[in-house]
């Protein structure tokens, strides 16, 4: 009977927890945009997603902390489905609920744009190497050229933490649920709360 924790070689079976996590190219799009409608908006997103078969969110721009909170939430979700264990079928939604630090997919939407002239991030991801994602390789250059045609104004941010705009720190207090009390015990600041969140997700699945 062959030992599960070693190959056919008898040398020690790799640990699918060792496996050094799928890295998806990620580029963040920030900018204003007039949304005068919802649906039509997404449906633009979808459809720059579908011509570039780049992964495509867009996240209200108050609610994100860290340029590293979505690169995070998207490595994440990258490890989540390459494993079989993701709660949504669609990439972009997988990211959204590891951002969000819930698996509740409706709670989650809240961390999304709405209509009006807001300002948001848009994650624009290369999933093509990530197993399970069934995604072809992106055209990453030409899904943020896409992103930007539809923004009143946009600029890319660059590699690195910093998004160069604040966000809301008391929208991102009441959608996390981070008390005084959380924030008194920890070393860090409100974003190494939330990317805290993000990991732990993960941790709790």
């Amino acid at each position: 009977m062959t030992d599960p924790a070693v190959d056919a070689d008898g040398e020690p079976a790799p640990d699918v927890d060792d496996e050094p996590a799928p890295e998806p190219a990620v580029r963040l799009v920030r900018g204003t945009f007039a949304i005068d409608d919802l649906d039509a908006f997404l449906a633009d997103l979808d459809g720059v997603a579908e011509e570039t078969g780049a992964v495509v969110q867009a996240f209200d721009a108050d609610l994100v902390v860290s340029a590293t909170q979505l690169r995070e939430a998207a490595r994440l979700a990258a490890r989540s489905i390459a494993r079989g264990e993701a709660v949504a079928r669609d990439p972009g939604v997988e990211v959204l609920l590891y951002a969000a630090g819930r698996r509740q997919i409706d709670r989650a939407l809240e961390l999304g744009v709405s209509e009006g002239e807001r300002r948001a991030v848009v994650l624009v991801a290369d999933f093509g190497g990530v197993s399970g994602a069934d995604r072809p390789t992106a055209d990453l250059d030409g899904a943020v050229e896409a992103v930007r045609e539809l923004a009143v104004s946009s600029t890319e941010t660059p590699d690195g933490d910093a998004l160069d705009a604040a966000f809301d720190e008391g929208r991102v207090r009441e959608f996390y649920a981070v008390t005084d009390r959380e924030l008194a015990a920890t070393n860090g600041d409100l974003a190494d709360v939330v990317r805290e969140r993000v990991a732990l997700l993960d941790v709790e699945k």
